[in-house]
């Protein structure tokens, strides 16, 4: 890993249904989704802008990706956890676990996506 850099640059989330969720993470994070095919893959794209911190990433429907509350953790960053959940109940999702203290580092909270992946949110300090 090269020094300069997190360990980190880009995530998956596996999805059943490409529409349901863009429609459902548009909803939660009011951002646009952009839609796009890799060969028998389908994508839908978080906004990116490169050279800032973050990581980028994409909604991905296809063989070998498969919802779930097992595995990777993905963790979304966000300005505010407590009106994120609700958009979140309102969008169809589920929290898993409300807003918690990481002390110094801000707040945590996990939920439960249109497709039935566990995913986090972090709000910073």
């Amino acid at each position: 890993m090269p020094s300069h850099s997190n360990p980190v640059n880009w995530f998956e989330i596996p999805v059943t249904d490409l529409s349901r969720a863009k429609v459902f993470y548009e909803a939660v994070l009011e951002v646009e989704i952009t839609e796009s095919e890799m060969g028998p893959k389908k994508m839908g794209w978080f906004p990116m802008e490169m050279g800032i911190p973050g990581s980028a990433g994409t909604l991905v429907q296809g063989e070998g990706y498969t919802p779930s509350h097992d595995g990777s953790l993905v963790y979304i960053n966000v300005d505010k956890i407590d009106p994120t959940l609700a958009a979140i109940d309102n969008a169809g999702g589920k929290t898993l676990m409300p807003r918690m203290s990481i002390g110094d580092h801000g707040f945590i909270a996990y939920f439960e996506d249109s497709e039935g992946n566990r995913v986090a949110l972090h709000e910073a300090p």
